[in-house]
């Protein structure tokens, strides 16, 4: 059976990686997730805001940023409880890259051109086989117009992929007005990969302290359908890899994504349920599919159900809403 896809420009056994999550936050846990049969690893994220710990510029990032950046800022845990700041960082890339047989992706958060540029450039010195940019901003300011936020994308890639040789994913929102054509712009200035999508940690409110309260929930896979429909709609337009990121529970998940197009899949949620040896059981799972429908290759399998090669394309689209909603009974 030949699982064997490309990512990023990365050539890899499977389609399955460990996204970032905390299990990448040891060279042990790196371990355990290539033992358990990890194709790639993403790293947990390095985020600026834990390394700016001190002086004006930290003060003025962080309290201009607030609101904006939801997974390094309003809901993240105070920066003293950080994970690691560059040089632990960086030697775990280090160690990392030496002692695995796998590709190490580092993930990178900024606030700042200078950390975008700085830490790109070290990350890719120290080993890392690529680098996902998680830039995810929700923008409080009301007079910035969408398209200086779709902007701001564009420039953080080619800001970054004019200082680093290494491939450069970038982990996208679901939340432009027009998502499709921000995907083709980001192909266009050079994104070696598109991983679809990001999760937007929305606060609660707690009703007896009076206040906003912090919430992490894995996911489920129900969530898998709004990446499912991207993917579907991008597989074959775009020259980017593409990644498959939330609601992997299973190994039906996984076939329903590379059925979709995805290039590869990854899961953290499964991963801190069941251990990094889960990898293993979607593996199999999907072999086990593959076989019993005489699917020798992975090649067979990717985006045969993507929008392009559906009998009726339209299913994807508005045409199907009004059969949807009548559908329920």
């Amino acid at each position: 059976m030949d699982l064997k896809t490309r990512y990023m420009g990365l050539e890899l056994q499977h389609p399955l990686v460990a996204s970032a999550s905390p299990l990448s936050e040891s060279l042990d846990g790196i371990r355990q997730l290539e033992d358990g049969g990890a194709a790639a690893v993403v790293m947990f994220s390095l985020f600026e805001e834990q390394i700016r710990q001190e002086g004006a510029a930290f003060d003025y990032f962080l309290e201009h940023g607030t609101q904006s950046f939801a997974e390094s800022l309003s809901y993240f845990p105070d920066v003293d409880d950080g994970p690691a700041g560059p040089d632990s960082y960086l030697n775990l890339v280090r160690r990392a890259t030496e002692a695995a047989d796998i590709p190490v992706i580092a993930s990178l958060n900024c606030v700042s051109s200078e950390g975008w540029i700085d830490y790109a450039k070290q990350l890719e010195q120290a080993g890392a086989h690529g680098l996902e940019l998680n830039i995810y901003a929700i923008e409080a300011d009301l007079s910035v117009p969408g398209g200086a936020i779709e902007q701001r994308y564009l420039d953080i890639l080619q800001l970054v992929k004019s200082h680093v040789s290494i491939p450069v994913a970038l982990k996208l929102s679901p939340f432009f007005s027009a998502i499709g054509h921000m995907t083709k712009q980001l192909d266009e200035h050079g994104a070696d990969a598109l991983v679809l999508f990001n999760r937007f940690y929305q606060p609660d409110l707690d009703i007896e302290a009076l206040e906003v309260a912090p919430t992490l929930k894995l996911s489920q896979a129900g969530e898998i359908r709004l990446p499912l429909l991207w993917i579907a709609m991008l597989c074959g337009t775009l020259k980017a890899s593409l990644a498959a990121t939330r609601g992997v529970e299973t190994s039906v998940e996984v076939i329903k994504y590379l059925l979709a197009g995805a290039d590869v899949v990854m899961t953290a949620s499964a991963l801190l349920r069941h251990g990094p040896a889960y990898l293993g059981t979607l593996r199999d799972g999907l072999i086990d599919w593959m076989d019993a429908r005489d699917f020798s290759s992975l090649a067979q399998v990717r985006g045969i159900m993507s929008q392009r090669k559906v009998k009726n394309p339209a299913s994807f689209q508005r045409a199907n809403y009004i059969k949807v909603l009548e559908s329920y009974k």
